[in-house]
């Protein structure tokens, strides 16, 4: 039972924090979109050289390859596991990490975006909302991701229920 409690509680906690993550992104961005799209406002901010929109660029591709790099490597970790609240956990920490990764990724593409206006960084966010949505915690995705068995599969299902 301390087990389920602690299953549930890490679950739970995951769950907000990149749901926290997300709805920061997201205003974020469609405020510069809409600030750099609006045909009426006086735009008198600096422009970023083309060779610092390139290098934003490329960092923004190389931060959505790191992440997925890195998290697919903790996920591999759960496998020599043995208790499933360690696996949890280190799911857990995993999707943390990418969350906080893909939110540097969308901050990096908004102010490339209002400091340039080049699409690209449109491209580079929409990926992103790509990963975001790839990368928000359930039960399914965690059984899969991690490989478990049937009644650890149900367990999870059971936790990610509201109490």
């Amino acid at each position: 039972m301390m087990d389920n409690d602690t299953l549930r509680a890490l679950y739970h906690r995951t769950e907000q924090r990149t749901m926290l993550i997300l709805i920061l992104s997201l205003p974020i961005f469609g405020g510069v979109y809409l600030f750099h799209n609006s045909g009426t406002i006086n735009k008198d901010l600096p422009q970023l050289d083309v060779l610092v929109q390139v290098a934003l660029l490329v960092l923004g591709f190389v931060l959505l390859g790191l992440h997925y790099v890195l998290f697919h490597q903790k996920i591999k970790q759960t496998f020599s596991q043995e208790n499933l609240v360690d696996k949890v956990s280190l799911y857990c920490s995993a999707t943390r990490q990418r969350f906080l990764l893909l939110f540097l990724v969308s901050v990096l593409s908004s102010l490339g975006l209002l400091f340039s206006g080049n699409p690209g960084f449109v491209v580079i966010f929409a990926i992103t909302l790509v990963f975001f949505s790839l990368g928000k915690i359930s039960p399914d995705r965690m059984a899969r991701l991690m490989k478990l068995k049937k009644e650890d599969r149900e367990l999870l299902r059971e936790i990610s229920r509201p109490a």
